[in-house]
């Protein structure tokens, strides 16, 4: 079977026994439990995959749980950053899940177990913690023990039914991307709390590729709102993965999507020691201070969210904020976001940052901030976007790339906002839209109604408006008309109406006669 073939089915397969499995219970609220055994039949078979070394005659699931020696289990979480007996593999669990009375206290165990294999390890904060959200006594799965069992039977079953063929690269690839296109139905389904947690894929490529534009390699990647890390991974796709140098880092303040976000990283391949997302307000509680600059900045932040902002007196003293000399509102943070992200990025790179149109035209100390940003030669291109391309909203939202290594002070605007394919609820961008947009991006050449490169002063003549729609005039797309041909038409008409009026009158007048 071919490959797109094999992923159309497993996809069909998968969300059908998502559907089927929770039964009366809302997708949204189950969905810890299908991505959650999903993330633990990948670790265990990931894991199995490792012991055996590719000896054919070691069958790790087999063993027994005794032969284990210190030293194996030692090197083991060291190199995978967890361990997993072999009674507590998947398979394994599986096997006896509809009979077990237990089931639900032994797999609270099992993930107890895994998670604290890591204690005491390098790899112990980013293992903790990752199944906090697969609550196996929650009322969700049913009022009695019972009720509780035959539905996690049925989550198991479901996804050892799933075909991912033998553990290697290609089947590695399957399991994220059945991950992936879980959380994007799951997201669509979900309405805007959906959206707050993924980026669609086609507008994740494009923004990968923004910020990645011609950097032959980046010392490590970056999205301080990191959602469930479809930003992050969209980097991973589009590169090959020696290019991104000390990996995949991230901050993400809501705990469930933090959870989605590291088994994402592990479903991706993606070992312990090349990913850092940690827990936390990004604005209030920035981490990676230390681990500054970075070559390449993704975002997709929050649109318009509240923050303390100016009731922290300190804030304005800090340094991602201070050299703008204002603070973004209290009650729209969209440039705090903007502005942590500049101070992150690198001399070399870029960062791409999806934003709420209003805060290029917004006047106060959003105007400031601009004025800030353009005066600084920071801004090198706004693309304004289709509307409906996010999940939970039909918003039509821009592109932000921002650069420390301008050539020059100009800045571009690029109107994608015609460049889209409809679906039934959501648009999308196809591979063409991203390819023309990135075209424009490099060349930096004006196409009319759809790009143009405006100098400095012409923006700061215009108060810092870094509205798109200010700068690239839309296509008349009226039918014009030629008023001198319209009229000479109109008087050849009413020579024959008048003719034709005379001819009538002369015959009316022969009946009459």
């Amino acid at each position: 079977m071919q490959s797109t073939q094999q992923r159309a089915q497993l996809q069909r397969q998968i969300w059908q026994i998502a559907n089927e499995v929770r039964g009366s219970v809302d997708g949204w609220d189950f969905k810890q439990y299908v991505l959650g055994t999903l993330f633990y039949r990948f670790i265990s078979e990931n894991f199995s995959t490792y012991i055996e070394g590719g000896d054919e005659n070691v069958d790790y699931a087999a063993l027994s749980d005794d032969v284990i020696t210190p030293e194996i289990k030692d090197d083991a979480i060291k190199t995978k950053g967890y361990f997993i007996y072999p009674s507590q593999l998947f398979v394994n669990v599986v096997k006896s899940a509809d009979t077990n009375e237990n089931l639900n206290t032994d797999l609270a165990k099992i993930f107890l177990d895994i998670e604290s294999s890591a204690n005491g390890y390098p790899s112990e904060p980013d293992i903790k913690g990752l199944f906090a959200d697969f609550d196996t006594t929650s009322n969700r799965l049913g009022n009695t023990v019972s009720e509780k069992n035959k539905r996690l039977s049925a989550v198991l079953k479901g996804v050892a039914g799933l075909s991912f063929g033998e553990f290697e690269e290609h089947q590695i690839d399957l399991f994220g991307d059945a991950y992936e296109f879980l959380i994007s139905n799951y997201a669509a389904n979900a309405g805007k709390s959906g959206g707050e947690f993924f980026t669609p894929q086609s507008v994740s490529k494009l923004i990968a590729q923004l910020a990645m534009h011609k950097q032959d390699k980046v010392n490590k990647i970056y999205d301080p709102a990191c959602g469930s890390g479809s930003l992050l991974l969209q980097a991973k796709k589009h590169f090959d993965a020696h290019i991104i140098e000390d990996g995949f880092w991230g901050q993400e303040i809501n705990h469930t999507t933090y959870n989605l976000a590291r088994m994402n990283m592990f479903l991706h391949n993606i070992n312990y020691d090349k990913f850092e997302i940690v827990l936390g307000d990004t604005l209030t509680q920035p981490e990676f201070i230390d681990d500054k600059p970075f070559d390449a900045i993704v975002s997709n932040p929050p649109y318009s969210v509240k923050w303390i902002g100016s009731d922290d007196p300190t804030l304005i003293n800090d340094d991602r904020f201070a050299p703008a000399g204002v603070l973004a509102p209290k009650s729209k943070a969209d440039f705090a976001f903007v502005l942590h992200a500049l101070s992150y990025l690198s001399s070399k790179g870029r960062a791409a940052i999806v934003c709420f149109p209003g805060i290029f035209y917004r006047g106060g100390a959003e105007q400031k901030i601009r004025k800030y940003l353009v005066e600084n030669n920071y801004v090198e291109t706004i693309i304004s976007l289709a509307p409906n391309l996010f999940y939970g909203t039909s918003i039509a939202v821009n592109i932000l790339v921002l650069s420390k290594h301008k050539s020059d002070t100009k800045t571009q605007f690029i109107d994608a906002s015609k460049l889209f394919k409809s679906q039934t609820n959501t648009n999308i961008l196809e591979e063409k839209h991203i390819e023309e947009i990135i075209k424009s991006f490099d060349t930096k050449e004006d196409i009319a109604h759809f790009a143009t490169s405006v100098e400095f002063e012409k923006i700061a003549e215009n108060d810092y408006n870094l509205s798109v729609s200010s700068y690239v005039e839309a296509e008349d797309t009226k039918e014009k008309i030629d008023i001198k041909e319209l009229n000479a038409e109109l008087k050849t008409t009413v020579a024959k109406i008048d003719k034709l009026r005379a001819e009538i009158d002369t015959i009316v007048a022969e009946i009459e006669a």
